[in-house]
């Protein structure tokens, strides 16, 4: 059993998720990560880590995997099954007969139901949190049958846990899927909100994840501007991801805690289609054993292993 002590003495992990993001090639025409400003990453790994072709990247800090989300299934990874393997550490798009998405049908959703990291965690008498907070109106919705819970919510609420809402945002315990929460006000009608700045929303994602054993950020618009956005959106958000991966860094606790910044399928890293890829996605560790977790990964369903090496959890062959 997970037992609450100090920040100084216990050990937390978080997964700072985005979406549709995978390893591309050189060209800076199809290529955002070729064409966009990224000081904070490439600090952290290395001139071009963000290419298909450099593999593993061992560096001080941190290490980087490329991590195949085929998981031996022909067709393009989708959401909801690439999403329920890094949560449960099983194969989904196999144990349901293909890769399937963006939300859960039957079959995905059931095997979410039978655990995951966050039930895994509460089990254990730890703290999880989803610590992405959604609008009244998403939760209308959701109670109507208007909408279906993607993977992720899916996850933490069949663990017991509550989703976050706008009074965790207003209160500092949750941050925006936009990382500012300018959208809020922009576009949801909530005018109290406060609008951090890139670096603001990064340092408050690491002090909020000291909150918890393990804790979860959902970060969906790398998807949505794969799918419908230019090439020089593309950049300039990136970029801004960059900037708040550059606060999380300034503020993470390197000796207890475990970063993991990943995602379920490839998208955004090539322009010239509208569709996801078959590319490896980016699996970047940050902190505690990252060199010794990242020789473990090669695929999704190796994430939710090191996960539970790094808070002592049973592995799935105990569950």
């Amino acid at each position: 059993m997970l037992q609450r002590v100090t920040t100084a003495e216990r050990s937390f992990v978080h997964i700072f998720f985005l979406d549709g993001v995978g390893l591309g090639g050189p060209d800076a025409t199809a290529n955002p990560f070729a064409a966009a400003r990224l000081p904070n990453l490439t600090g952290l790994l290395g001139a071009d880590w963000f290419l298909a072709e450099r593999g593993p990247i061992i560096a001080p800090r941190a290490s980087l995997i490329p991590t195949d989300a085929t998981l031996g299934l022909p067709g393009r990874p989708q959401s909801a099954t690439g999403q329920a393997t890094i949560l449960t550490g099983r194969n989904v798009p196999a144990l349901v007969g293909e890769h399937y998405g963006p939300k859960p049908n039957g079959a995905v959703a059931e095997v979410i139901r039978a655990g995951t990291l966050f039930s895994e965690v509460v089990a254990a008498g730890g703290h999880a949190a989803l610590i992405t907070p959604y609008p009244a109106g998403y939760f209308a919705a959701v109670a109507s049958g208007k909408r279906l819970l993607s993977a992720v919510p899916l996850a933490a609420t069949a663990a017991g846990l509550s989703l976050l809402n706008a009074g965790d945002l207003r209160a500092g315990r949750a941050v925006s899927p936009d990382f500012t929460a300018q959208g809020w006000r922009d576009h949801l009608g909530y005018s109290d909100v406060p609008v951090l700045s890139p670096d603001e929303a990064g340092r408050r994602i690491a002090a909020i994840a000291t909150s918890y054993e393990f804790s979860f950020f959902e970060h969906w618009p790398t998807d949505q501007i794969g799918h419908r956005g230019g090439l020089d959106e593309a950049v300039a958000h990136l970029e801004l991801i960059d900037a708040v991966v550059g606060g999380l860094l300034a503020e993470w606790d390197d000796a207890h805690g475990l970063l993991i910044l990943t995602s379920d399928h490839g998208n955004l890293e090539e322009k010239g289609h509208r569709q996801h890829t078959r590319n490896a996605v980016p699996t970047i560790l940050v902190g505690r054993d990252h060199a010794a977790h990242a020789a473990t990964i090669h695929d999704l369903t190796d994430i939710a292993p090191v996960v539970r090496r790094a808070l002592k959890l049973p592995s799935i062959e105990e569950i």
